[in-house]
């Protein structure tokens, strides 16, 4: 272990990932657990800082545009497990601006910015590649998600050809358009990926491609939404909607909302409600700031 006693805080982000389709993995040990699929990450994700502390503390925040506080969580386990395998006592902030709980991939987004923030202050002396193995622990370990945290190591649209985050990922720079999402409540992903039953069926559900092109990834993602068992009601009336006016869309996993391509997509889901922007974005998890 390395001290860095004139460190008092560290500044990290990482972006969020849509997840189109997926295949679950399920392996003797975290690090062969995960899935193969198809996601897009996403700029909008979660800014993380921690500070040295005499007592462990988590403050998980979802925020508007003008910063005003709309949630607030004290409590994490996936996020105090983290903190718990390194060597000093931190107190965790997050803040993002997305519902969390939604399909937007924000629990691997915080596990991964809060990995290399906590590394550095503690001057652990961790790879890139370690910390981002232990952001997929915990992520593993408590079922909050299973190919988010290998996706969100970097950016573009991607297709996951393996388990764990050490299997080779296919990334694709091709997403032009902002893609606008809508949602209707949260999915409870633990309940979701602790079941074997429904994972089975998520499982048949694959489409088993690559999707070269985004009308590709569009449509093999609302193939595996209407094939997994997942949609519900509100989830299928929007996706009618997009149909008839030949917009791609399809369920954002795991939450119960839509996300659409264009400024097409937005109009439909303005219909429904809040509309959420997003964007892909070009890079993945960083280190943003370090205050002596």
């Amino acid at each position: 272990m390395r001290e860095e006693p004139d460190i008092s805080s560290v500044s990290a982000f990482c972006p969020g990932h849509l997840s189109g389709y997926f295949y679950p993995v399920i392996g003797s040990h975290p690090s062969t657990t995960g899935s193969i699929g198809a996601g897009m990450v996403i700029r909008e994700g979660v800014s993380v800082r921690v500070t040295r502390a005499d007592e462990p503390s988590i403050s998980a925040r979802r925020v508007s545009g003008d910063g005003t506080v709309l949630e607030e969580f004290t409590e994490s386990p996936p996020l105090s497990y983290l903190a718990g395998q390194f060597p000093c006592t931190v107190r965790i902030e997050t803040s993002c601006t997305l519902p969390i709980g939604a399909g937007f991939g924000l629990s691997a987004a915080a596990l991964m910015a809060g990995a290399f923030a906590i590394n550095a202050l503690c001057g652990a002396g961790l790879s890139p590649g370690e910390c981002i193995g232990r952001a997929h622990e915990a992520e593993i370990l408590h079922h909050t998600g299973l190919g988010d945290v290998a996706a969100c190591q970097g950016g573009g649209r991607d297709y996951r050809t393996g388990a764990g985050t050490g299997a080779e990922i296919v990334r694709y720079f091709d997403v032009t358009e902002p893609v606008s999402a809508v949602n209707f409540g949260p999915l409870h992903s633990p309940g979701i990926l602790g079941s074997p039953e429904t994972l089975e069926r998520i499982a048949g559900a694959y489409p088993g491609k690559r999707p070269d092109t985004p009308a590709m990834f569009f449509r093999l993602s609302r193939l595996f939404a209407e094939r997994s068992g997942l949609l519900t009601p509100a989830v299928h009336e929007v996706l009618v909607q997009c149909d008839r006016e030949r917009v791609p869309a399809s369920m954002t996993m795991l939450g119960n909302g839509v996300f659409a391509l264009g400024e097409r997509g937005y109009g439909i889901l303005s219909g429904y409600g809040e509309v959420f922007e997003l964007h892909m974005a070009a890079s993945g998890v960083r280190i943003t700031g370090v205050q002596p």
